[in-house]
C-alpha cells in the first residue's frame, strides 16, 4: 500500500508541474479521436515525430539553453526561467519542466514547418503527436533524474547518473537527457573520471 501511494505521489507531482498534464490530455484526445475514426494515425510519421524531437533535444540544450547571456533583459529573463535557474536550483520542480507558454508556440512552429513540407494535415497531426510523445518521455526521464527515486532498469539508473554528471560534475559535457547518442557524435561524452570538476555548474557563464 505504501508503494502504491508513493507511486501516485510521484505521478501527481509530475502532472502538477509544467506542461505535462496538458501533453497527456492532448495525447489522450489524439488517441480517442483515432479510436473513434475521427483522425488517422500514421505510425511511421508518429515514429519520425518522436525521433525528430530526440534529434533536437541535444542541440536545443547545448546551443540554445546554454547560450551566453542575452543583452536584452526580456531574453535574459527567458534564459533564466528556461534553464539558468534550473542549474542554480536543480532540486526545484517548478524550474524543471517546460512551461506551457513555451511549449505551445514551439510546437505550433514545428506544426507549421511540417505542414509546409508535407502539405498534409494528417501527416502533420501524427508528426506533432510524435513530438509530444518525445517531450513527455523527456520530461519524465528528466524528472526521475532530479528526485530521490531509483529507476527500475539498469539503463534508467545509468541515464539518471549521466544527467546528474552534467549538473554536478561539469556543465560542458553530457547534454543529452534521454540518450547519449549526440554527445558521442559531438564528442561531449567523456568518462566521468576524465572530466575536471567545474566551478560553474550552478551559475552558467
Amino acid at each position: 500500500m505504501r508503494t502504491t501511494w508513493k507511486t501516485f505521489a510521484v505521478l501527481g507531482k509530475f502532472l502538477a508541474h509544467g506542461s505535462n498534464a496538458a501533453i497527456c490530455v492532448a495525447l489522450l484526445a489524439f488517441a480517442g479521436a483515432a479510436a473513434l475514426g475521427r483522425l488517422t494515425v500514421i505510425p511511421v510519421a508518429l515514429g519520425i515525430g518522436v525521433l525528430l524531437f530526440f534529434s533536437t533535444e541535444y542541440t536545443t540544450h547545448r546551443f540554445v539553453l546554454h547560450a551566453r547571456p542575452a543583452r536584452h533583459q526580456f531574453l535574459l529573463g527567458l534564459q533564466h526561467r528556461l534553464h539558468y535557474d534550473h542549474h542554480a536550483e536543480p532540486e526545484r520542480l517548478d524550474l524543471l519542466f517546460l512551461p506551457l507558454w513555451f511549449l505551445i508556440p514551439v510546437q505550433a512552429l514545428f506544426a507549421a514547418a511540417y505542414f509546409a513540407i508535407t502539405r498534409s494535415i494528417v501527416v502533420t497531426e501524427s508528426l506533432v503527436a510524435g513530438n509530444l510523445l518525445g517531450v513527455l518521455y523527456y520530461e519524465w526521464v528528466h524528472y526521475v533524474a532530479h528526485i530521490p527515486l531509483r529507476p527500475v532498469t539498469r539503463f534508467g539508473r545509468w541515464i539518471k547518473k549521466y544527467h546528474l554528471w552534467h549538473h554536478f560534475k561539469s556543465e560542458r559535457y553530457w547534454f543529452g537527457v534521454t540518450n547519449p547518442a549526440f554527445d558521442v557524435l559531438h564528442r561531449t561524452f567523456i568518462p566521468v573520471e576524465a572530466a575536471a570538476r567545474s566551478g560553474s555548474t550552478r551559475v552558467l557563464h
